[in-house]
């Protein structure tokens, strides 16, 4: 009620009147209250504690503690980052604690201004805008990432790293910051399977025989086995490696074999499938090795080849090839052999005549159609008929080596007149060359005599330098060469 203004001329100069003392007129008056700021508001402990369920420390901010907002900031950033850096399980448990934290702390921050719990419709609705967001955004990152484990894991216990590889591929930094330590397990049978990788390459090479490679190749494979869970994707790896036995080359195939029949250390899961390989590949790969040696002329090798599959595995349906591959390794190094013992031989101490030597596959001497190879002093041999003459040792039944002609019996004797005008006596005498024959096929000794070979004698004109010769040999013609030598070859 406000009072009426003074009608006091007296008065007039008094000023206003004093609202706190009554007038003695106005029984009815009574004090207006005084006027100053408003009281602040009463927070309400349910906002508060759902908005600093965000993470954001939003609450706070109801409460007027910027400082404290900030604060909570810098921790939630601080543990996100730590969490994203390191990727360790203990991690998972530091956000939520962190989260329990801050709600529990905003309630009761909130409680002790307003022990009454005031409610308030605003602010709640404001609070949930900001948290159900990030929580629901928070759970759906974890749902993903949890979901790409489980395929990652799920590829891996199938052995096959490309899937796993592929599927941990879908990891972005949202999984990595909301579930690191989850994307982490990912990024380590990533890791395995890139190690495996690299193995596989050192296997590969390694089928090509290198010793080096292979015995890289596995160590890493055992690297890897030796951590737990990766015992598919190792099998997978190693089976990928033995499949490709036997190679195209079985040469390279054995030595392959031979390898990883000899490595005795190592994991059972590594050494158990590969020598159950080795030993179903070698049959064949020795076969193979031994035919390609063959083929190309190492007949020792080829032998020493054939001779491993008869006695490493007996009964195998090969072992009848084996023996027979052994027989012609046996053959052509005979044959070979041969062959260099007759280039050598240029005179009867040197080569096939100082050393003969078998080929078993030679052709039996027969009387009238047996061909020999004639070595030695060649001067009259070479004018034989072709026809008793073998091209090559694989063809001949005799070897001949034949010895420098020397004087053999004398035909007749002439007269002469020499260059002073004196006259002189001249014998001729047959040319004797001393023959030996040998069986190609023992390599033994069937002839040893000295032919003779006649030819015409007494020319009418005998040209000499110097003096009158008293010896001189006859000109034996292609057919005296023949009969003196139709003896020995049988012809």
């Amino acid at each position: 009620m406000t009072r009426p203004p003074y009608e006091d001329p007296d008065d007039a100069d008094a000023g206003p009147p004093d609202p706190e003392r009554p007038p003695a007129w106005d029984p009815g008056w009574e004090p207006l209250p005084p006027v100053g700021p408003r009281p602040p508001r009463e927070p309400d402990p349910v906002a508060v504690a759902v908005a600093n369920a965000s993470l954001l420390g939003a609450g706070y901010l109801f409460l007027g503690r910027r400082w404290m907002f900030w604060g909570a900031a810098v921790v939630t950033v601080a543990l996100l980052w730590l969490t994203y850096s390191t990727a360790e399980p203990w991690c998972d448990v530091l956000v939520p604690l962190w989260w329990a934290v801050m709600t529990g702390h905003g309630l009761w921050l909130a409680r002790r201004r307003s022990p009454a719990g005031v409610r308030s419709g605003g602010p709640r609705v404001l609070a949930l805008g900001l948290t159900v967001p990030v929580l629901v955004a928070a759970g759906w990152v974890r749902f993903d990432t949890h979901g790409i484990e489980a395929t990652v894991a799920a590829a891996r216990a199938d052995g096959d790293c490309a899937e796993a590889v592929a599927a941990q591929e879908g990891v972005r930094f949202r999984h990595r910051l909301a579930a690191a330590p989850v994307a982490a397990r990912g990024d380590r049978v990533v890791e395995a399977c890139e190690r495996l990788e690299t193995a596989a390459g050192y296997l590969s090479t390694g089928l090509t025989g290198d010793p080096d490679a292979l015995e890289t190749g596995f160590e890493r494979l055992g690297a890897v086995l030796r951590e737990p869970g990766n015992e598919r994707t190792v099998g997978a790896t190693l089976a990928d490696f033995l499949a490709g036995l036997p190679t195209e080359d079985g040469c390279r195939t054995m030595d392959v074999v031979d390898w990883l029949r000899e490595r005795e250390s190592g994991p059972k899961a590594l050494t158990g499938p590969s020598t159950a390989t080795a030993e179903r590949t070698a049959p064949g790969a020795l076969d193979q090795c031994a035919d390609a040696l063959l083929a190309d002329g190492q007949w020792a090798h080829a032998q020493d080849m054939y001779q491993r599959l008869l006695e490493e595995h007996p009964g195998d349906d090969r072992a009848a090839g084996a023996r027979d591959g052994i027989r012609k390794a046996g053959l052509a190094t005979q044959l070979n052999h041969v062959r260099s013992l007759v280039t050598e031989a240029d005179s009867m101490t040197t080569g096939y005549c100082r050393d003969p030597a078998k080929y078993s596959a030679a052709p039996a001497h027969r009387k009238g159609s047996s061909r020999a190879l004639f070595v030695g002093e060649t001067e009259y041999t070479k004018r034989l008929p072709e026809a008793w003459k073998a091209g090559d040792a694989a063809g001949a039944a005799l070897v001949v080596c034949a010895d420098e002609p020397e004087a053999g019996d004398v035909v007749e004797t002439c007269r002469y007149r020499d260059h002073r005008g004196g006259i002189g006596s001249v014998r001729f005498n047959r040319l004797a060359v001393r023959v030996k024959a040998y069986a190609l096929r023992t390599g033994k000794l069937v002839a040893d005599r000295t032919v003779q070979m006649g030819g015409t004698s007494c020319p009418g004109i005998l040209r000499y330098f110097e003096a009158l010769p008293s010896r001189q040999a006859v000109t034996p013609s292609d057919a005296d060469v023949r009969e003196a030598f139709a003896s020995v070859v049988g012809r």
